[in-house]
């Protein structure tokens, strides 16, 4: 079997419409780059799709998305966003093991479990990482007051709303560090070398930029003191 056919026409489809919902232009590097697949298996992926009438790219190189690749795109990240809730509401699952398990139970999904699954669940809400069906923009998320790690005040208390969840080995990192959804913390200092020091329930850590910029977290209000 050629990698080309190793990951399923949904996975690209899939990884597009996130891309896109996170206010990437997706050219086919980023493609590779996310689903972890040389330049030519994408070339070759990106034709097929082209062909099945699923995307279109033009003369700048960006990708996009034909209301049937859309669609099915959203189909398959609305089963990836069930399954992670199930694993973690009805069966109790770790948050950080449900991503990966979830990659590969999406494409196994009848359309009868499916409504089952949203009749259980529904479709809105967010997922044990803290995100939507899609992900939000950066842009969205700071209009609901939400900021990245990375940019938080020093001496300040925030709690984790989001994290980025396609990368498994960060979500075992950040949990084995005591950062998980709907954790508090506080950053204690922004360093010259860009790590941030913060202080977790296990104890004072210190985060690499990559990471502080991938937790999205709210400042937690002040308590009013009574005259």
């Amino acid at each position: 079997m050629t990698e080309s056919i190793t990951v399923s026409k949904e996975d690209y489809l899939k990884a597009i419409l996130e891309a896109e919902s996170e206010g990437h232009n997706v050219i086919p590097a980023t493609l590779a780059h996310w689903l972890s697949v040389s330049a030519p298996a994408v070339t070759m992926a990106l034709k097929r799709l082209k062909r099945d009438g699923f995307v279109d790219v033009k003369a700048d190189g960006i990708v996009r998305l034909t209301a049937s690749g859309k669609e099915t795109a959203y189909k398959t990240a609305l089963r990836h966003h069930l399954i992670e809730r199930m694993l973690s509401e009805v069966f109790g699952m770790e948050w950080y093991e449900i991503h990966a398990e979830a990659e590969r139970l999406e494409h196994a999904v009848s359309p009868a479990f499916e409504a089952r699954l949203i009749e259980k669940l529904g479709e809105q809400g967010t997922c044990p990482h803290g995100n939507t069906v899609l992900p939000e923009s950066p842009a969205q998320r700071r209009k609901r007051g939400l900021i990245q790690l990375s940019e938080g005040a020093e001496n300040t208390d925030y709690v984790v709303t989001a994290l980025y969840e396609r990368d498994p080995k960060l979500l075992v990192f950040l949990h084995q560090s005591g950062i998980s959804p709907e954790t508090r913390v506080r950053l204690l200092a922004r360093n010259y070398d860009r790590t941030v020091s913060i202080e977790t329930p296990i104890g004072i850590i210190t985060l690499g930029h990559p990471a502080a910029e991938r937790i999205w977290v709210k400042r937690v209000a002040k308590a009013h003191k009574e005259k």
